[in-house]
């Protein structure tokens, strides 16, 4: 009689898993298994136990932990969609999005301030890069823009406009709260998350990948002002 409740048990949740998959997108269907597999699993090893089969019903068992925290740890290690970091200097907000690695910002400043970077037109852009000339952190976030919207801006410009590459980056000390945007984080993140989000950000922006030097060197500061903390 035990045997064939949970037998019956087996089959019911089979069935209503068949039916979750039929009518799920992939990404629910992975979720799924990694949760139901384990528990079939484990009730299967209720139903060995019933049986007096002591040694597979611990295998069973066994097995099903071993699923479950596997899956876990798969989940954990995947990044969380939808996460920004943020870059402020005194000129420029940017933001770079952590899934598609694109870059988006503000004018705070001059008489372009208040408008949306995406809604510049190329000269205008052009006009703000002069503008801004003197503003070292400015110019070089908005070089990093302008790479990634307009690859040959640099083309035709004098060298006294197009100079900005190679400046070096403002002395300011970044703040705590700076660093936990600048990666992406939420304050009092692990160590461990924070070397997380460092190395998938560089993978990112990274100059020998065709990012901009001026975000990595603001991604190590804030990873090094971070770190500092958990000593």
């Amino acid at each position: 009689m035990t045997f064939m409740f949970y037998a019956t048990a087996a089959l019911v949740v089979a069935f209503l898993a068949a039916v979750g998959f039929v009518r799920a997108d992939a990404v629910t269907v992975a979720r799924t298994i990694g949760l139901a597999g384990p528990a079939l699993l484990g009730l299967a090893g209720l139903g060995l136990l019933a049986l007096g089969r002591v040694g597979l019903a611990g295998a069973a068992f066994s097995g099903a932990v071993a699923w479950y925290l596997s899956g876990q740890r798969r989940r954990a290690a995947r990044p969380t969609p939808g996460k920004r970091s943020t870059v402020r200097t005194a000129a420029l907000e940017m933001e770079l999005d952590h899934d598609s690695g694109a870059l988006a910002g503000m004018v705070l400043a001059g008489r372009f301030e208040g408008r949306q970077l995406a809604g510049l037109s190329r000269d205008d852009l052009l006009a703000l890069y002069r503008e801004l000339e003197g503003e070292a952190d400015s110019l070089q976030l908005l070089e990093a823009y302008l790479d990634g919207r307009f690859p040959g801006w640099r083309d035709g410009m004098d060298a006294h406009v197009g100079g900005g590459k190679g400046r070096a980056p403002g002395t300011g000390a970044m703040t705590e709260q700076e660093a936990y945007q600048v990666l992406g984080l939420e304050a009092g993140a692990s160590a461990a998350d924070i070397r997380k989000a460092h190395r998938r950000l560089m993978q990112r922006v990274h100059p020998d990948l065709g990012g901009s030097s001026f975000l990595a060197a603001r991604i190590n500061e804030a990873k090094d002002v971070l770190l500092n903390g958990h000593d």
